[in-house]
């Protein structure tokens, strides 16, 4: 029994061994295979960054297969439905990827009463600007451009919200020796008006209203010009040698009173042939000139309407105003004119005598063939 037992236990005991060895390997080849998913050094690149969020607390170091990160929006940004704020580490190293979720916050939408509000950008949120613009007849009472910022976590404009007012004027100044129209008013709005006018002089000499006899309110507290002044005027006869006046002579010259001067025989004017007499009593511009000679081809002094305050100039023009070439170059242009009116009345009193002379030459020569016999044929 002992001897036939021996042969049958032996074989059974080898498959046994064979098998353990077996299973050994292939737990051992198991755990080099399953690995290979994994990035090489089995960890995750470093995190993504966006321009909108940042990562939620402090960051680790390391990141393994399947952690899971989260984002929460940057100061001056909110949350954008319905974009994730998480993402988590492959097994292939990377994360999975996300788009920004954060957009800009907005200031509140400005109010303008009587005005408007615009943006570049044509939205208010963070760093956009607004521009403020009142109506006409109103002005801005603050910042007309505004910003809007960060402050902690929010956004608000870096001021406060600027209005539009009725544009007032206070009344004008007063004038010796004159007044202006509506003076009981104690403010006057955009674009209303005074006008100005002398008192009657106790003397012999009239008063003259010397400067805008009209102002109108253009701004706060802004008038159109300086109110005028109320004064007596009278300029000394003007005297020109080599010259003489054309135009204007009286016997008083008083404020804005014309002349018109022109030069005697081979004179020339130097300077303004219109002057007029100023409010400081003098005349504007300064006297002319008569030089012996040729006039220049080009001016010498500025023409009188460049002076401030010069009533309506080109009123009063003459042929000065076209007496720029001297003597001999007219002559030439009258010369060029009259040879050229000649050459052309030649041409055409030839043309008319040859059309003439054509006529009867054509007619008879017609007359001729009709009445000359015809050869009879041979």
């Amino acid at each position: 029994m002992m001897a036939s037992c021996a042969p049958l236990s032996a074989p059974l005991c080898r498959p046994q061994s064979h098998f353990s060895s077996w299973c050994s390997a292939g737990i051992l080849l198991g755990a080099l295979v399953l690995p290979l998913p994994v990035s090489p050094s089995g960890t995750c690149e470093p995190p993504p960054t966006f321009e909108t969020m940042q990562l939620k607390g402090k960051p680790d170091r390391v990141y393994f297969p399947g952690e899971r990160l989260f984002y929460e929006c940057r100061p001056a940004y909110e949350r954008l439905f319905p974009y994730s704020l998480s993402t988590f580490c492959e097994h292939n190293g990377s994360w999975f990827p996300i788009d920004e979720a954060c957009t800009r916050k907005k200031c509140p939408t400005p109010q303008l009463k009587y005005g408007e509000v615009t943006s570049p950008n044509s939205s208010y949120m963070f760093d956009s600007e607004a521009h403020f613009l009142c109506d006409e007849g109103y002005h801005l009472v603050g910042r007309s451009i505004l910003t809007c910022i960060r402050v902690g976590s929010n956004v608000r404009w870096d001021d406060i919200i600027p209005q539009c007012e009725l544009i007032l004027c206070s009344p004008p100044g007063k004038i010796k020796n004159g007044k202006y129209t509506n003076s009981y008013m104690k403010s006057f709005e955009y674009n209303q008006f005074v006008t100005y006018s002398c008192n009657p002089s106790d003397g012999p000499e009239e008063y003259s209203l010397v400067g805008e006899s009209q102002l109108t309110c253009s701004g706060p507290d802004t008038w159109s010009s300086d109110p005028p002044e109320c004064k007596v005027v009278k300029c000394e006869l003007p005297v020109l040698e080599h010259g003489r006046a054309v135009s204007g002579i009286r016997e008083k010259f008083s404020y804005l009173a014309v002349v018109i001067f022109e030069c005697l025989q081979d004179f020339y004017l130097n300077g303004s042939h219109i002057v007029f007499c100023g409010g400081n009593s003098t005349w504007e511009p300064e006297m002319p000139t008569c030089i012996k000679g040729f006039k220049p081809t080009h001016p010498t002094k500025p023409p009188v309407w460049n002076y401030p305050g010069y009533p309506n100039p080109r009123e009063f023009l003459s042929l000065e105003d076209f007496e720029d070439l001297d003597r001999g170059i007219i002559a030439l242009i009258v010369v060029t004119v009259v040879l050229g009116v000649a050459v052309v009345c030649t041409c055409l009193y030839r043309c008319l005598q040859r059309e003439k002379k054509g006529e009867p030459e054509v007619i008879t020569a017609d007359t001729t063939k009709q009445d000359k016999p015809t050869a009879p044929a041979k």
